[in-house]
């Protein structure tokens, strides 16, 4: 092989998904935080299949464990819109809602532009549900 065709070849490789595993499956962590009364963040681990949205990773990880729940509603507009997690419900007489985060495998901590059933989560980020 030519050196531009090995670097060619060595680029696709690096382009390549992580996730193209013989299960297809793509591992993510959930963190759940409380900003407004300082608690220990919860963190779990769930996943999805390659190119599966968020929604499928949260109920996955609720039906695998007692300690995490959540409830979301259907919006006509804006499709599933998330409303409780472990109990703890927005407000909007208060204001105080579920912030969707996601921390990249870089540290660098984002807010989504798209929600918990359009959000494809990446192999070994942590998405972050901040109230």
């Amino acid at each position: 092989m030519t050196p531009p065709a090995l670097l060619s070849a060595a680029l696709l490789l690096l382009l390549l998904p992580a996730t193209l595993t013989d299960d297809g499956l793509v591992p993510f962590e959930v963190v759940v935080q409380n900003r407004l009364l300082g608690t220990t963040p919860q963190a779990y681990i769930t996943h999805v299949k390659f190119g599966g949205i968020l929604l499928g990773g949260l109920k996955r990880l609720m039906n695998s464990t007692n300690t995490f729940r959540f409830t979301y509603t259907e919006d006509p507009d804006y499709g599933p819109y998330l409303e409780s997690v472990n109990g703890l419900a927005r407000n909007d007489d208060d204001r105080t809602y579920w912030e969707l985060l996601v921390k990249m495998t870089n540290g660098t901590i984002v807010r989504t532009n798209a929600g918990i059933g359009c959000y494809i989560p990446s192999e070994n980020e942590q998405v972050i549900l901040n109230f």
